[in-house]
């Protein structure tokens, strides 16, 4: 239950955005994998994420070893830097995923297709790493995101989707 309410928030606040960028075309393997093969930007403020992990969540709780309270967390910090900076997840537009453990890839993808509503996927890489820097942690994403961006799938900035539009 309480998945679905902060499922449902981020959702909520992620629909002005999802339009914040121009998302390529996507295959039906890069849809079942969650990631766009580009994002195409113009214009917009650029926020670098810092890598971002997670062994409590908002509430104080020990979610240390727990790989998907960390991925909901890991979520909910990046929104919450984006939100200073005027934006929300829906803003990113990148990023660099880190796993300790490669049989929850398949996991992770299927929930981050909660965070990113009509498949505007960040770009992405999904990468296994042996350990991180304080026990307990099982994910890691370092992100990019833009915002204010002149382009969207209503005016595409790409040669591709400009073409299209003819």
């Amino acid at each position: 239950m309480k998945t679905s309410v902060i499922v449902a928030a981020v959702l909520a606040l992620a629909a002005g955005a999802a339009d914040a960028a121009e998302y390529m075309e996507k295959t039906d393997f890069q849809k079942s994998r969650a990631f766009s093969p580009g994002v195409i930007t113009e214009g917009g403020r650029i926020v670098w994420v810092a890598g971002q992990t997670a062994t409590r969540d908002n509430d104080g709780r020990d979610i240390a070893n727990n790989f998907e309270a960390q991925v909901r967390q890991v979520f909910s910090q990046i929104d919450q830097v984006l939100k200073r900076a005027g934006g929300s997840v829906a803003n990113v537009v990148q990023m660099t995923v880190f796993i300790k453990e490669s049989r929850y890839g398949d996991r992770f993808v299927e929930m981050r297709k909660a965070y990113f509503p009509n498949d505007n996927y960040p770009g992405s890489a999904l990468i296994t790493v042996t350990n991180f820097a304080r026990p307990g942690i099982e994910i890691e994403i370092q992100s990019v995101g833009v915002i204010g961006d002149a382009c969207s799938s209503e005016r595409p900035c790409s040669a591709e989707a400009r073409s299209k539009k003819k």
